[in-house]
């Protein structure tokens, strides 16, 4: 079941059935940018300073804070206590045994972090747009039976199609932590406007794909998001950031 809760001010509490996804808007006023940036580490610092744009080191760095920032409500730490690891693909992950796993993605001005406790999760967010190579990717990433739904929408149609599928399998590609080395066209998904938001197979496995729970929504306006985790028995609630 999703849930909609705007304007929280403080992170609820996070039982081990629930997942949170917070919603961000990363175009940010100076005063809270450097508030953000003082709570990175220093590699972090480092990192903001090699976007070449000076529009993606502001939203990375409002990102990286605001995930810092609600890591430290839901451990009752500051922000600057915050540490990370990072898995072989690149993958972020709470430095210690903290139990809480988290997830980030945005796309131009909006940001999805995701929350839970005892399962890997992966989420994703797109701005919806159309694409010059949009057929060719679609040909090229989605499997026989995505592709093939994908091309009975009209062109005006296509974009929502397109994203549908992308968001939910990134979303799955980063909860099982394989990033891009994990084949996009291994698994399938349903992308239709108004069809249920599922697996259809994972390895050719149906059971296994029902072993999944995949959900979609949208953030903002012209946005589409996707939360895929493993297990069918989670609450997921959306939360808008305070800014």
């Amino acid at each position: 079941m999703l849930e909609t809760i705007w304007g929280r001010a403080a992170n609820p509490p996070l039982p081990l059935n629930e997942v949170h996804i917070w919603h961000v808007w990363l175009h940010q006023p100076e005063a809270a940018l450097a508030a953000y940036q003082s709570t990175l580490s220093l590699d972090e610092l480092a990192r903001a300073e090699r976007f070449y744009f000076d529009r993606d080191r502001r939203r990375y760095i409002v990102a990286r804070g605001q995930l810092r920032q609600l890591l430290a409500g839901y451990l009752d730490m500051t922000p600057a206590e915050i540490h990370f690891r990072y898995a072989a693909q690149g993958k972020p992950a709470l430095a210690g045994d903290a139990d809480v796993q988290f997830n980030v993605s945005h796309a131009q001005d909006v940001a999805l972090i995701g929350f839970c406790r005892g399962a890997a999760l992966g989420v994703d967010v797109e701005w919806i747009r159309p694409l010059s190579d949009m057929d060719a990717v679609a040909h090229r990433s989605f499997s026989a039976i995505e592709y093939a739904d994908y091309l009975t929408m009209p062109p005006d149609r296509k974009p929502i199609c397109f994203f549908n599928c992308w968001t939910r399998k990134e979303a799955f590609i980063k909860a099982v932590g394989e990033g891009l080395s994990y084949p996009l066209r291994a698994f399938a998904v349903t992308l239709l406007p108004g069809q249920p938001v599922r697996f259809r197979q994972i390895k050719g496995d149906t059971a296994a794909a029902a072993e999944w729970t995949l959900q979609s929504f949208q953030p903002a306006a012209g946005y589409v998001g996707a939360l895929a985790l493993k297990g069918t028995n989670w609450q997921v609630s959306l939360y808008a950031a305070p800014q």
